[in-house]
């Protein structure tokens, strides 16, 4: 069934639920033009400068920092509970080395609104051009998060993303669980 558009917020308890649970995947494009796609666990869905944003982390070691910075976009595809093996893949292995939707068996669709790959097994999906970054400052981080998260370096930089569509299939709901 095609993805309807929907209000940013329309599914969020659900949202939060997948990327706290097994994480989301966010897709972007090379130079090239190959499509690349990276889990994340980390997010933030809301409103910012009277738009809707999606802020997400990457680091400048990913290969989607690569991607993202040459585009200036990105999508976040909400995942059904049966793709936590892909989920896996895509957190632990780099689109440098391999072809991630194809060794998840995965497929891409080029979004209407961003020059970003779309994750078409993915029941909800925000289509996001880049508004603002800066990078995690180390100095301003509390100890707590300095010696969890970033005890090895490899600050994040931060991506802003407006929201230029939000789209779901009519059961969304329902397919996240499965």
């Amino acid at each position: 069934m095609a993805r309807q558009k929907i209000e940013i917020a329309q599914h969020y308890d659900a949202v939060i639920e997948a990327l706290t649970s097994g994480g989301l995947l966010l897709g972007s494009y090379d130079a090239a033009g190959k499509a690349n796609i990276m889990t994340i666990g980390w997010g933030a869905l809301g409103e910012i400068w009277g738009m809707g944003i999606w802020v997400v982390l990457v680091r400048p070691s990913r290969y989607t920092y690569q991607c993202v910075e040459h585009s200036g976009c990105f999508t976040v595809n909400v995942p059904r509970r049966s793709m936590g093996a892909a989920c896996a893949v895509c957190g632990s292995k780099s689109g440098r080395d391999i072809d991630k939707f194809a060794e998840c068996s995965l497929t891409q669709v080029k979004s209407d609104s961003v020059g970003a790959p779309i994750v078409d097994e993915c029941p909800i999906v925000y289509e996001c051009t880049v508004v603002h970054s800066n990078d995690v400052l180390p100095d301003k981080l509390a100890d707590e998060i300095l010696t969890g998260p970033y005890v090895g370096g490899d600050f994040h930089r931060v991506y802003f993303g407006k929201v230029l569509a939000a789209l779901a299939e009519p059961n969304a709901v329902e397919l996240l669980k499965q």
